[in-house]
């Protein structure tokens, strides 16, 4: 081959055969961290279950705003949005039981840099979620110590946070389920408290259920719905920690969480409405249920709902580690991040680097914003709904392109297309109540979505390193040539990790879109087609010869034929993965059907490409 650079060739492929990986029972590792699958329903529900319910202690003002009276209207109809995606999460968590969310759904039925674009959005919404909280819980702190410095405490409960994430996720599950028993507990109190308050003495719901609304009620209906979405903010974290749940607990936790929130934010804004006038509440305090105690039954009642707020605004913080750990390691498993972050410390196998670096960008951010809530608040909006968009975009891609992979649970398309175009209203709603978020969180996305693009461009931005280098240093021929083998090195060091598709039968179409797939999602430039069999008779007659037909079509990519010998499953797998030495999120299927005798996430990370 003619070609001017080395990597423009990667060379001709090769066949051969394994025969000797061994058989009998082979531990299967797994592609994500060792502790999977150690928590039951309680646990799994307080994680994500103290982010999403802490919305009640804000939401009702914030829907108040405006919608005015209609609000608790306005709340059931949003808890009826939830209802329809928990079908589709539940079916997209059934067929890839795997972390990382709208990331996950999307590497697995489109290509890997549109599922990093919707993991930067994941980010943003963990990030603004941290500080938000953070921050909200020390303004209700405020309330019980009037002295609290409110930035230097939320660096503080940032921090707290960091460290038990340090100390691992099954300790962190108890401190959360803690604080989860003591939030619906809390809530509880109040609303029979207060509804009995109300009943005493209805005249003030009556009052301000007659005062009509400024924007007319189709305006109020709109707005309120775009501003009460902020109340289902956390219902996406509970898929980022999946494999952390117990086989089965994925599905109640969104059942969990939609109850809780079903219940409580229509039924609180109902009680703020009885008993603060709706121009107060309109005024969005951030203290509104501690008023509701002490309106209802004294100072006592509304000090108890205060420390409440603080543990579980304290709680969502705890949600966004556990949730941001999961999707980094994953995304970095993957190559879209750098691979430093996969790293463990010795004491508790914890991956420090992402906690560490999680809490300093929590802290940066803040100290940027300067606690502004309202500006964390449009990039918190806008990310979590554009999240929420692109995991029902992706049930649709897993239910057009991955149709044959098995799940326990299936949501209809009218439900899909519903619940989208209900996010979507959300979206509009929120862009047209204030533009400037869009600025603001075009502003963080492009930030994110740079650092990730490098991971994306590494060999390109080698080249040009390697092309600057050559006009700058073209007189200095030692410095050049020793800038050449290090940029020679480095681009041949990321290029010639391997890749393993395996292939049932020897369909020319379906390998070149196997080799295409991997030219445009993968740094590599070899790629092994493993087909397993019993006899020699099921080794199909043409595939090694529609391989060298690939081979020579992507001259940039090597294709090696692998015939091995064994019974395809998470076994086989693991024995090749440590003999070739192929990570298994490496490794490749297209989607398997219903006579699959195995389940994806059995095959400890392989992925699902055609």
């Amino acid at each position: 081959m003619n070609t001017s650079e080395p990597w423009d060739f990667a060379g001709w492929g090769e066949s051969r055969k394994i025969t000797g990986l061994g058989s009998g029972p082979t531990p299967v590792s797994h592609l994500d961290q060792p502790h999977k699958h150690t928590l039951g329903t309680w646990r799994a529900t307080a994680i994500c279950g103290n982010d999403i319910t802490s919305s009640v202690l804000y939401v009702s003002a914030l829907c108040a705003a405006q919608a005015g009276a209609l609000a608790p209207l306005v709340l059931v109809i949003v808890a009826g949005v939830l209802f329809l995606f928990r079908k589709i999460y539940a079916e997209v968590g059934g067929a890839l039981p795997l972390n990382g969310g709208s990331y996950t759904v999307l590497l697995n039925t489109t290509g890997k840099r549109l599922a990093a674009g919707a993991a930067v959005l994941t980010l943003l919404s963990y990030i603004a979620t941290a500080v938000i909280s953070a921050n909200e819980a020390m303004h209700y702190a405020h309330n019980l110590y009037q002295g609290l410095d409110v930035i230097g405490a939320t660096v503080g409960v940032l921090g707290f946070f960091a460290v038990l994430n340090l100390v691992g996720i099954t300790e962190s599950a108890a401190v959360a389920l803690g604080i989860f028993v003591l939030h619906m507990a809390t809530l509880t109190v109040l609303a029979v408290v207060a509804g009995a308050a109300v009943v005493r003495d209805p005249g003030l719901l009556l009052q301000n259920w007659a005062m009509p609304s400024p924007r007319g009620f189709v305006g109020a209906l709109f707005f309120g719905f775009a501003a009460a979405m902020l109340g289902i903010s956390g219902f996406e974290s509970s898929a980022n920690f999946i494999e952390e749940q117990k086989e089965g607990v994925f599905p109640k936790t969104l059942r969990n969480m939609w109850g809780a929130v079903a219940v409580f934010n229509p039924l609180m804004a109902l009680l703020a409405l009885g008993l603060l006038p709706l121009a107060v509440i309109q005024e969005v305090p951030q203290d509104l249920l501690a008023r509701m105690g002490t309106v209802s039954l004294g100072p006592g009642l509304g000090w108890w709902v205060s420390l409440d707020a603080v543990l579980v605004l304290s709680g969502a913080v705890l949600t966004s580690y556990v949730g941001v750990t999961g999707l980094v390691r994953r995304m970095s498993l993957d190559r879209c991040l750098p691979q430093f972050l996969l790293a463990e410390n010795r004491w508790r196998s914890t991956n420090h680097w992402i906690i560490l670096g999680f809490f300093a960008l929590c802290t940066s951010i803040l100290f940027v914003t300067r606690g502004d809530i309202e500006t964390l608040a449009g990039v918190y909006t806008l990310s979590f709904l554009s999240v929420m968009a692109l995991y029902a975009i992706g049930n649709m891609l897993l239910k057009k392109t991955r149709g044959r992979l098995p799940r326990p649970e299936r949501a209809a398309w009218p439900t899909v297309v519903v619940a989208l175009a209900a996010v979507l209203v959300g979206l509009l709603g929120n862009v047209l109540l204030d533009p400037l978020n869009v600025e603001v969180f075009a502003t963080y996305y492009l930030v994110g979505l740079a650092a990730v693009a490098v991971m994306f461009l590494r060999i390109e931005i080698l080249r040009l390193g390697l092309s600057l280098s050559r006009t700058a240093v073209d007189r200095l021929s030692a410095a050049n040539d020793w800038i050449r083998r290090t940029l020679y090195r480095k681009i041949d060091e990321i290029a010639s990790s391997e890749v393993v598709y395996f292939t049932k039968g020897d369909d020319i179409s379906i390998l070149n879109r196997a080799a295409l797939y991997v030219l445009k999602n993968e740094q590599t430039n070899h790629l092994r087609v493993v087909h397993a069999y019993e006899t020699e008779g099921d080794i199909p007659p043409r595939l090694a010869e529609q391989l060298v037909t690939v081979d020579h079509l992507y001259p940039r990519l090597k294709i090696d034929f692998l015939a091995v010998q064994g019974t395809f499953g998470p076994e086989l797998i693991e024995r090749l993965s440590q003999r070739l030495g192929v990570p298994k999120n490496a490794m490749f299927i297209g989607t398997p059907g219903d006579r699959f005798p195995h389940r994806v996430e059995d095959l400890g990370g392989v992925r699902i490409i055609l």
